[in-house]
């Protein structure tokens, strides 16, 4: 299936406001996914036109990361400085999706912490639940780029399957921008696994703060 099949609702109001954050003033606009009725965000800072790729952070919904600030991962911390590095740059998009846990969704994902508790890895927890080690979707991310009118985007993230899947859906990624914060003794593990068994670029140098 390609970025086609997915649908996004139109509405009579558009769903575009002005956002101010710590991180800058941004503007806000929400895509509806038709067939799944969830609600997608993009953050945009500046024009999107221009001969230079756009700097473009893709975050997946982490409810503990992103609002408790958790540090079992790193996700708040990307987050943030994702939104520091756009407005740094001066122009860019975050898109916020809601594929919370890797796309198993909240519930699934805390009984994947209470494995990873007991001394699963993060990726072996999954599939003990009969999940996929990592369920996301990037098409939806694929249209709401094509939306926003982008087509080359310089991307933040150490994660490859990002890149092939934008890559696999019309999106021409000029660059990939490594995005290696917030790690310390409580995710160390969890990044370790992340970059020794779904290849993320995180060397050992970085996971050991030397």
């Amino acid at each position: 299936m390609s970025k086609e099949d997915i649908v996004l609702t139109e509405d009579e109001v558009p769903s575009i406001a002005r956002l101010p954050t710590v991180s800058g003033e941004f503007e806000i606009r929400v895509f509806r996914e038709e067939h799944s009725g969830l609600d997608h965000v993009a953050l945009t800072l500046g024009s999107m036109e221009g001969p230079d790729p756009v700097l473009v952070r893709m975050h997946s919904e982490c409810l503990t990361g992103d609002a408790f600030s958790s540090l079992r991962c790193d996700c708040g911390q990307q987050l943030n400085s994702a939104l520091q590095a756009i407005q740094e740059h001066g122009w860019g998009v975050l898109l916020y999706l809601r594929q919370e846990g890797r796309g198993i969704g909240l519930h699934a994902k805390i009984q994947a912490y209470h494995l990873q508790d007991k001394g699963a890895d993060t990726l072996d927890a999954n599939l003990m639940l009969g999940l996929p080690a990592d369920a996301r979707d990037y098409r939806i991310a694929a249209r709401m780029l094509e939306s926003l009118g982008i087509s080359r985007v310089s991307l933040l993230t150490n994660n490859p399957d990002k890149v092939e899947q934008l890559i696999n859906n019309d999106i021409d990624v000029v660059e990939r921008r490594p995005l290696v914060v917030g790690i310390d003794v409580n995710n160390r593990s969890y990044l370790a696994t992340k970059a020794e068994r779904m290849g993320h670029h995180i060397n050992d140098e970085e996971l050991n703060g030397d």
